[in-house]
């Protein structure tokens, strides 16, 4: 087994006022040729939107983009015609394909949102655009780890154009679980949202993030009331 810790203020950091932001990989100022990506996984920003405030039009094109809002909601708008509120509870996916453009907007007037938003290379180019919006409550497991993402649009969560595996879990203290992966030449980064936890002997904090790879099976314990957020990936771009 082969791990890497990336502890939370080891993170890039940018305080824009309007954008607090963190950068587990290498973003706009923020680079570290040790953190590029993590096999498929290109981007894990961790990030805090002012009131009102937000992201105008901007283009993406051959990229495979979740958004996992933590607290409150965001408004999105794109040039496909998807317009609305994604908020705590939901998941939404983007395939950018040969092109999309969209803004991102806090949606409240007096409070702050918080947000994942995380990018995957596809392992198909040139798609044509796609956009999925979920609601993650209908999905829940108490205390258990619910699979959100996968690479079949028949499976339970969203999909996208990429052999990989979401799962979400708020879990208890004292839980534990042995997760196997499901790919060969797979790869999983687990992102603690809150709490925390253990893989293996690695002690895991809130906002503290591992790379796990070289295994087919590896161990989890809650020692805190915990959110973890595992994504499994191929450690090979195609």
């Amino acid at each position: 087994m082969k791990t890497i810790i990336h502890k939370a203020e080891t993170r890039g950091h940018a305080n824009h006022g309007w954008l607090k932001t963190y950068h587990t990989f290498s973003f706009a100022s923020y680079y570290d040729p040790q953190r590029i990506h993590f096999g498929a996984l290109r981007v894990l920003n961790d990030d805090t939107i002012a009131a009102g405030e937000g992201f105008g039009t901007h283009p993406h094109d051959n990229m495979e983009i979740i958004t996992l809002p933590l607290v409150g909601g965001l408004k999105h708008k794109d040039n496909m015609g998807n317009e609305g509120i994604i908020k705590s509870g939901d998941l939404q996916v983007m395939s950018a394909g040969t092109g999309i453009e969209h803004s991102e907007f806090n949606a409240s007037n007096n409070k702050e949102v918080q947000l994942l938003q995380i990018w995957l290379f596809p392992n198909k180019k040139n798609v044509e655009p796609r956009y999925g919006q979920i609601n993650l409550h209908d999905l829940e497991k108490e205390n258990e780890l619910y699979q959100i993402l996968s690479p079949d649009k028949n499976d339970q969560g969203v999909w996208i154009h990429q052999d990989a595996w979401f799962h979400l879990g708020e879990l208890k203290s004292g839980w534990e679980k042995t997760y196997s992966l499901k790919g060969k030449n797979h790869g999983v980064y687990i992102f603690v949202i809150e709490g925390e936890a253990s893989i293996e002997n690695n002690l895991l904090n809130s906002r503290d993030g591992i790379e796990i790879s070289e295994v087919k099976k590896f161990n989890i314990t809650v020692h805190k009331n915990s959110r973890l957020l595992l994504m499994e990936v191929p450690m090979q771009i195609q």
